[in-house]
Parts: structure tokens; sequence; C-alpha cells
């Protein structure tokens, strides 16, 4: 047996063995690093997590997906860089069908996925951390880089009170250098996704790529890319690099994807195209896919440094939008994401009434609340211009009489056109006609129409929302084909309205202006035949005001036609027609002595000899 030392030495074994598998099992103490570095502008202050380990697991061999959802968005991340594979919209629908609005469908890659400095996709498997992530909410990734740098990636479901909440991933990216130099970390970039048309029949210039820069929206539509008469065809569209970044992504007509960085910073936007099918045996539709450099940073080895973002997958929605303007957590210059051109000073406050005045007829019937507040809203803006058109009415009824006195101007000068002007004008001021106050009420109703146009055109609200036999307002009120036509009813009411009111309108001009003004219904019958049943609702809801108040206005006693006793005092334009014809008569009386004057000296005559006497 054993003597007593023995005992002694095996005792002190076993209680070393014993604490030195308890100290094991403990995580070891974190060894101090370095402060980042003060010239990262998105640089999260602080000392890094210690579960950014430079041995990162193993990655799977396979793709695996993990969802992250709420009330409003199924998130679908992948391993495969790591990134938003998916975003499905639940209360989206796609065009005649039942299945729901995919963001990022027709992606090459995830959202948020890194591209290097040659814009390829990498495609490293990231490994999920499954004991960091919180299932349905948040969800964590980490893996080793081609470059020797270890990134983790936190994706999370806003949290905060914020307008659109439901549309918004949280981004937390971590990273720390392996490698013994330094590396700049604008070398990646993060992948905005691609954007396509939703339907066959979107128009191209919906679907492109856009950043916000120094106060300004750029867009870059997918027609940019193809070759013109002035400009050759482009593989790549790239940003400068210049003022802060605040936001970049990708849109088509109704649904964006935005990446923004918690501080901007100067980065680069480029954009590719591609074409995709939408349907089989479908051509094929032009497509974006683009992306967003991180900041320059040179990353020290072994000092860690944190990125913060926000991503939008979601609705264009204006009203959203504006209130997410207005709210210090999200950030300005969302609202210029609706792309209303010149005419969003009109297009803003009417989307605004039309979403009020679809919550109070929301009430009264749900199913047609939409189709009635354009209704209304038609009739307001009509109500609100209805001086304008009184004026134009009556400015037009009064030179409709005046036409039998201008026949015979024309027949009796009709060898001169600048004497026939003269006298025109002079009948014009005789009895006090403005010849341009039967088109200048025209002219300013003009922005009205554009922005009505524009916010129609890109009201996301009115997707899949019925009205009498439209299915969807957002989309051609199509109730059958004749012979490969579509059939829209819509369009066709729009013209017969337009027509009728062209025929109540007092008769002004020769009879060829005429012909030109009652071919105008037919022109934009063919030019609103194929869009959305909304704006052919608009126009005809128009069409049926102005008839009815230009009947209206023909009950209201003709204008008299009095010459002014003072004989009525020049306007502008009598001014101005009055010197022009000045001008073109200088010309003509120039023109028969032979247009320039001769300044060529005359040659003298050379003198005889001396006559003589004989």
């Amino acid at each position: 047996m054993y003597d007593r030392k023995t005992w002694i030495v095996l005792a002190l074994c076993g209680v070393l063995i014993a604490l030195n598998i308890y100290f094991s099992s403990q995580n070891p103490p974190v060894p101090p690093v370095k402060p980042p570095t003060n010239d990262s502008p998105a640089l999260v202050e602080g000392q890094a997590p210690a579960e950014l380990s430079v041995e990162s697991p193993p990655p799977p061999t396979e793709e695996e997906l993990i969802i992250l959802e709420n009330e409003k968005v199924v998130f679908t991340l992948t391993n495969i860089g790591a990134g938003i594979k998916h975003a499905e919209l639940k209360d989206q629908k796609n065009v005649g069908e039942t299945s729901r609005v995919r963001i990022n469908l027709h992606g090459s890659g995830p959202i948020a996925g890194f591209v290097d400095s040659k814009e390829a996709l990498d495609t490293t498997p990231f490994a999920y951390m499954q004991d960091l992530s919180v299932s349905g909410k948040t969800a964590v990734y980490i893996a080793k880089l081609p470059s020797g740098i270890v990134a983790k990636k936190t994706f999370t479901l806003e949290t905060e009170t914020i307008p659109g909440a439901p549309y918004f991933l949280n981004l937390t990216l971590e990273f720390q250098n392996t490698t013994p130099a330094y590396f700049d970390l604008s070398g990646y970039g993060l992948f905005l996704g691609s954007a396509a048309p939703l339907y066959q029949a979107e128009r191209p210039t919906h679907t492109g790529f856009f950043w916000y820069e120094g106060g300004e929206m750029h867009f870059e539509a997918a027609t940019a890319f193809n070759g013109g008469w002035f400009s050759s065809e482009k593989s790549i569209i790239r940003s400068d690099l210049g003022e802060e970044v605040k936001y970049a992504g990708v849109t088509d007509q109704f649904f964006s994807t935005v990446i923004r960085p918690e501080k901007p910073a100067a980065t680069r936007v480029w954009g590719k195209p591609k074409q995709v099918v939408l349907k089989a045996n479908d051509k094929a539709v032009s497509a974006v896919r683009a992306a967003i450099s991180l900041p320059s940073v040179n990353l020290t080895t072994d000092t860690p440094l944190t990125l913060k973002y926000r991503i939008f997958t979601g609705p264009k929605a204006n009203t959203m939008l504006r209130k997410l303007e207005n709210t210090k957590a999200a950030g300005d210059g969302w609202g210029d994401m609706m792309q209303y051109g010149w005419f969003g000073f009109v297009s803003r406050p009417l989307n605004w009434l039309l979403n009020t005045l679809h919550i109070g007829l929301d009430k009264l019937s749900t199913e047609q609340s939409w189709g009635l507040a354009i209704i209304f809203l038609t009739i307001i803006v009509r109500i609100f211009i209805w001086p304008l058109h009184a004026k134009s009415t009556h400015t037009m009824k009064r030179m409709s009489k005046l036409q039998p006195k201008m026949a015979e101007l024309k027949e009796k000068y009709a060898d001169d056109p600048n004497k026939l002007n003269t006298e025109m004008m002079g009948l014009y001021r005789k009895y006090g006609i403005n010849p341009l106050g039967g088109c200048l009420p025209m002219f300013i109703q003009i922005p009205i129409f554009f922005g009505f146009f524009r916010m129609l055109e890109y009201a996301v609200e009115l997707r899949n929302q019925p009205f009498l036999w439209v299915d969807d307002l957002s989309q051609p009120d199509t109730l059958t084909y004749l012979a490969g036509i579509p059939i829209n009813i819509l369009p066709v009411v729009m013209a017969g309205t337009s027509v009728i009111q062209m025929a109540m309108m007092p008769k002004t001009g020769d009879k060829m202006q005429q012909r030109i003004m009652m071919m105008m219904p037919l022109m934009f019958f063919f030019f609103c035949y194929n869009y959305a049943s909304a704006l052919a609702l608009y126009w005809t809801t128009q069409n049926i005001f102005s008839i009815g108040q230009t009947w209206l206005m023909n009950k209201i006693p003709e204008p008299e036609l009095v010459a002014r006793k003072d004989g009525g005092k020049k306007s502008w334009v009598q001014r101005m027609a009055e010197k022009q014809a000045e001008m073109q008569k200088l010309q003509q009386q120039r023109g028969k002595s032979g247009g320039l004057r001769n300044v060529t000296p005359e040659t003298p005559k050379k003198k005889g000899p001396p006559r003589t006497g004989g």
C-alpha cells in the first residue's frame, strides 16, 4: 500500500486538477484594447464587445435562413453574405395575384451583404450565433472575411417609436483586423439590393437607385444606363466622392430599400443595370442593383470598430415619410424619396388632403373610400380654380362675338399681315378684350394638373384598392381583352366627357384651330388608356364637373360687346404686337431697296481727251 507521503502528493494533485477545471470553465479576462480612432465619422465610443473573438466559429456548408417578423414585414435573413435575402410585406399584394410583394425578389445578393472594391458581392458563409440571438427579434452573424477582417453583423427589429417602425431593421457592424497591416474599410461596401418593376407595364423610369447628399436627392433611372444619341451605353454609374451621404437606396414605382448610416460620411454610391423576367414567356424588363461604400477608416491590428445603420424596406407612402422627416431619431430627407419633381409643392398637399378625405370616407364605405376620396378631392380642386375657369370662359365668349369683325379684317388685309395684326390688336383694345385672357387661366392650371398626376402616379395607398368595377386603382380598369387589346372603360368615358365639354365651350380661332382642339380628347385618350384608373377617374370627374360648370355659365346672360369711348388702353401684348409689326414693315422696306445698304465706294469715271475745234 501507499505510504503517507504518497497520499499527500495524490491529494495535492487532485486539488490542482479541480482548480484547473473550475477556472477553465470561466470566461478568460478580456485584454485591454486601444481606443477607437477619431477619424471615423461613424465610430461608436466605448470598448468593443467581448463576443467579437478573433477565431470565428466554422461557417456552415449550406444556406441557412432566419426569420425576423413583426406585424407588417417578414424579414428573411441568409447566412451567405449575412444579409436580408428578401422582405415580404404582409399588407401588399402583387398585381392581379394573392401573393405578397417581396422586396429584393430578383436580388443577386442579400441587402446589407458586403461588396468589395471591384463591385463584386462577397459570398462568405457567416456563422449564425444562436446564443447571442433572440428568436424572431435579433439575429447575429460572424465570419472571417478573405481579407483577414473578422466581421460581426447584428440585425434587430426597430424598437424606437418612429413612423413606419415595422419597416425598419437596425444593423450593427463590428470589425476587427487580424492582419499586421492597416486595412482601409472603404474597400468594402454594403449591398443596397435590387429593384425591378412590379408588373410588366410599369414604366422603366420608375425603377432606379438614389442617394441623398448635400440636401439634394440624386436619382438615376434604369434607363440612364442605355445609350442615346449623345451618350454611350453604361455598365455602371458612380457618384462623386464629395459631401456626406445621408442615405442611399434602390426603388421601383411604389417600394424602396434604403440604408442609412447613424452618422453620415463621405462615401460613394454605385449602381449597375440588369435584366429580369417577371413571368415566364414575358419580355425581360430593366432593373438595377446598387451599393454604398463604408467610410474611409484605417482599421489597425486588434483595434475594433463599430458602425451602426438603419435599413428601410417598405412602401413610399408620402404621409409616413413626411412624419419620419420631422422625427429627430430618423433624420431628414425622407420626404424627397417621393420623386414628385418640380411640382412637388402641389403634389404633397394634394396627397395629404387625399389621405384626410379617405379617413373620413372610410367610415361610410371601406371598399369604395379611396375612389370616393379621389372624386371629392377633384371637386375641391375644381371649386378652388372656379374663378380662373369662369374668367377664361367669359373672355372666350367675348372673343367669339368678335369673330365676324375678325373675319372682315382678314378679308380686307389678306395681303398685308402686318396691317392685319395691328388692326386686330386695335379691335381688342377698342372692346377691352385681353387676347391672353382665355389662355392665361389655363396655363395657371397646368401645375395643378401635373401635380395631381404625379401624386396619383406614386400613391402607394391606391394599390389593391377597388372602386365600382375597378379591382385596383393603381392599374388600368381592364374588364376583358378583344383580339389581345385590353378593354378599359374609364378612359372611354373620359374621352366621351371631354368631347362633350369641348362642344359646349365657345368657339374661338379659325376652323383649323377648332379642329385641333377637337382632336385633343382623342390624343389624351390614347395617352391615358393604359395609365392607372385613378388618373382616368380624376380626369372623368373633372370633365363632368366642367360640363356642369359650363352649363351654368351658359345660363348667365351673354356679355355685351360694347366699344370703349376712350378707345381703350393698350395692353402689353398689344404694344409688343405693334412693335413687331413695325419691325416687320422696316424689314420689308429694306428688302425692296436691295436689303443691306451699299457701302462700296463708286469707281470714278475716266476723263476723255480734250475736245478740239477741228
